[in-house]
């Protein structure tokens, strides 16, 4: 039992933190490495001072509601974390975690949208000015992709979890 409360623990963390990078980091599309496009600015990397230059993205309806999703992946997966924690301690034994569990599987439920908004919508949610074909996912969409089933699946663990001694 402490194995399994062990591994959820790590579960959830490692799949909060990819999470938060997959909010916060300036990775959903590139340009061939001069410019970089997230949910929340624009960069474009200057060669003569060999930085990165942001600016905040244009607002569309679409890039609003993928942000919003993001953002509430991350604040039900923070709640279904702290709640796991406040159950360890005071639920009696042979309780289970649904609560957790139900905050859990929509965390990644959000994130499953907020992807596919992403996916099917980059169109409008990205400059139309440019050549989308010169472009790719990168790092921070697949990671976004990659905690939909590590979010789902530990919402369906929580739900099946029986508090013991």
């Amino acid at each position: 039992m402490v194995f399994l409360l062990i591994f959820m623990t790590m579960l959830h963390l490692v799949t909060l933190a990819m999470l938060f990078i997959a909010t916060l980091q300036k990775s959903w599309w590139i340009w061939d490495d001069v410019e970089i496009t997230d949910l929340w600015h624009n960069c474009f990397h200057d060669n003569a001072t060999n930085t990165w230059l942001c600016a905040a993205t244009d607002e569309s309806d679409w890039l609003q509601s993928v942000q919003a999703l993001m953002v509430l992946s991350v604040v039900f997966s923070s709640i279904s974390f702290l709640v796991f924690l406040g159950q360890l301690f005071t639920m009696t034994n042979g309780g289970l975690f649904y609560f957790t569990g139900l905050c859990q599987a929509f965390a990644g439920l959000t994130t499953f949208a907020a992807c596919l908004i992403f996916a099917f919508h980059r169109k409008d949610i990205l400059s139309e000015s440019r050549d989308l074909s010169k472009g790719s996912f990168g790092y921070c969409f697949i990671l976004a992709w990659l905690c939909v089933p590590l979010l789902l699946f530990s919402g369906a663990l929580y739900v099946h979890l029986r508090k013991k001694q």
